[in-house]
């Protein structure tokens, strides 16, 4: 392997698909600015992938290109793997059999770190390597550096975002368009925005991925994608964007996760994905398309914004590269390691912390409730909403024509998040609610 002192680090890439050959793309056409700030050459050595037929654009003299992966992860001219293929299992053996050999690892599975990240971040801290993994989270958006470095000296309070640029897309479009969500997410698959199998977009799963990784590097606390309460978007209409608009909101898909510490000083993480209301005003309700944007409150810096394209091809190639540079730098100094821990807090400070009970958690919500159109049923609504504890703020009932179903619109008082939910148990047990009731929780703090 290339030691101390050496005027070059070897990369290897493992996946040669969109972000890999934005890696490509970004090492050849950079590499002078790369070297300079770096003061030695970053150079891309070897390449595996299965298909090694399909013509990349780029160029690839002098790298080797095979379907060998053992082979680039044994190779000696390779110092840095860069793990692109995704998934989990495979993904994971790769990387683990790299850390084993002694080799630092870049990835941008937010997935695999999700739910093995204490494996391989143990394994990592065992062998004295590194792991980057800035584009796991937000693309191009340097959230993870900030809270690793820039934001180390604070305690961190709360994280919260837009995190999944496919749903805030839908989001945006539903509300301009005004068409239906189905109508819009076709488009969103036909212009690229969405995957052939949008699931995890759309239900707030790559979301509470990229959530789970924040919260162990905001608060150390060590929690899996799974602990996380999640909600996708999936039940939007578009009288709920109209309604959001007259309130003086919008909606967004939110990460949500918020550190709340007792008196002795025991710590409690509260954490949620779901659809939110933002009031018209903030940052986050002007972030449009496909673009991500993470707010962090430290206890000694205050609010603080990230915004940025949170995918594609050379937004999040250049995350990869940039934690490819920082590793680098490490290789160069004495002991490799780096001084940093690539989670922000040491391995052993990480450990699991109390989870914050959703009932708990207290605020106002939107309710659109799918009722008959008969006398009556507004004080049957109110009756079931008073029984379970939840005061109401406003109430509106949009008329239908013709009869039969319409919505009727409540803002509710702040309540906590299980008389809410009884209160929507309630309402759906009612003979004149025709479909589930959809909640939408409204943050004020944004």
């Amino acid at each position: 392997m290339v030691g101390s002192g050496s005027r070059r680090i070897g990369v290897g890439l493992l996946g040669f698909g969109t972000i890999g050959t934005g890696v490509v793309k970004v090492l050849q056409q950079n590499a002078d600015v790369i070297s300079q700030r770096l003061g030695f050459a970053l150079e891309l050595v070897r390449i595996a992938d299965l298909d090694t037929e399909t013509d990349r654009g780029v160029s690839l003299d002098g790298v080797r290109f095979d379907s060998d992966a053992a082979g680039l992860i044994a190779d000696p001219e390779v110092d840095i793997v860069v793990e692109l293929i995704g998934g989990y299992d495979i993904a994971r053996r790769f990387m683990l059999d790299a850390i084993s050999q002694g080799k630092h690892v870049v990835t941008a599975n937010k997935a695999l770190l999700a739910l093995h990240g204490k494996e391989i971040f143990g394994a990592a801290k065992e062998a004295a390597v590194g792991v980057g993994f800035e584009a796991a989270v937000g693309g191009g958006i340097p959230i993870l550096r900030s809270l690793r470095e820039g934001l180390a000296a604070n305690h961190v309070e709360s994280v919260l975002g837009i995190l999944n640029g496919t749903t805030n897309y839908v989001l945006t479009e539903m509300e301009r368009t005004g068409e239906a969500f189905d109508v819009v997410l076709k488009r969103a698959q036909e212009l690229g925005y969405a995957e052939a199998d949008p699931t995890f977009d759309v239900e707030g799963i790559d979301a509470a991925h990229k959530l789970a990784l924040l919260i162990g590097m905001a608060f150390g606390a060590e929690l899996t994608y799974e602990d996380i309460p999640t909600e996708g978007i999936v039940r939007m209409t578009p009288v709920d964007f109209q309604l959001a608009q007259e309130f003086g909101f919008r909606i967004k898909l939110l990460g949500i996760a918020k550190c709340h510490r007792s008196d002795d000083g025991e710590e409690s993480i509260e954490a949620r994905v779901a659809p939110a209301m933002v009031p018209l005003k903030s940052m986050l309700a002007n972030v449009d398309g496909a673009m991500n944007a993470v707010e962090v409150k430290g206890d000694a810096v205050g609010p603080t914004l990230y915004y940025g394209a949170g995918a594609g091809e050379m937004p999040t190639a250049s995350a990869v590269v940039a934690d490819l540079m920082e590793i680098a730098r490490e290789i160069q100094r004495e002991g490799g390691g780096g001084p940093v821990s690539p989670l922000s807090y040491q391995a052993e400070s990480i450990r699991p912390k109390a989870a914050v009970s959703p009932d708990e958690v207290e605020g106002r919500s939107y309710f659109r409730v799918s009722a008959q159109d008969e006398p009556g049923v507004l004080s049957r609504i109110a009756g079931a909403l008073g029984e379970s504890g939840v005061g109401i703020e406003s109430v509106i009932q949009r008329r239908s024509e013709q009869g039969g179903m319409v919505p009727v619109i409540i803002l509710t008082h702040p309540s906590s998040e299980g008389a809410l939910r009884r209160a929507l148990e309630t309402l759906d047990g009612l003979d004149c609610v025709q479909a589930p009731s959809v909640q939408i929780r409204i943050e004020e703090d944004v």
